[in-house]
């Protein structure tokens, strides 16, 4: 049996910390669904259709990684592509508690879906894609934090907002 994951998030946009979760998990599971889940609780600044379209332009050199969008629950989409697991990134102790509590729901929920946290590289531990969109914003350099394709289109997105 294949081992598939689903690697869900927001994506808005994809930083190098979310992309070094992906390369790594694309060498550990056969094949890695990078799945945009909506967040009620976000305003994005990318549409869904941006941020997929972003995701496939810098995911392109890994075969094994599928780029996707979904509107519900995490669970109900990997059984849909019969996923055995959900890969997480941690940053931080601070996000362990929040992410621990989104496993034991998404294990009420399906018991058969295995849940793996992959610590970030320790140069992302502080980088969140709202931290990129902020000093965007003020026309900072960003070309550490974000692939090329990423801080182009933050650059034109930033534009439009002027």
């Amino acid at each position: 049996m294949a081992s598939i994951a689903v690697c869900p998030g927001s994506f808005d946009p994809i930083t190098n910390g979310h992309l070094d979760i992906i390369q790594r998990g694309a060498k550990v599971f056969d094949q890695v669904y990078v799945v945009i889940l909506s967040n009620s609780s976000k305003k994005p600044l990318f549409s869904v259709e941006e941020r997929v379209d972003l995701i496939r332009q810098v995911t392109v050199h890994l075969p094994n990684v599928k780029v996707d969008s979904y509107n519900g629950l995490l669970v109900e989409y990997a059984k849909s592509i019969q996923a055995n697991a959900i890969l997480r990134g941690l940053r931080a102790v601070s996000d362990f508690e929040y992410e621990m509590q989104i496993t034991s729901m998404n294990r009420v929920l399906d018991d058969h879906l295995e849940t793996f946290f992959m610590m970030t590289n320790s140069q992302y531990s502080f980088l969140s894609s709202s931290i990129v969109k902020e000093v965007a914003k003020y026309q900072a350099n960003i070309s550490d934090l974000v692939p090329k394709e990423v801080e182009l289109a933050l650059k034109e997105k930033n534009q439009m907002d002027l």
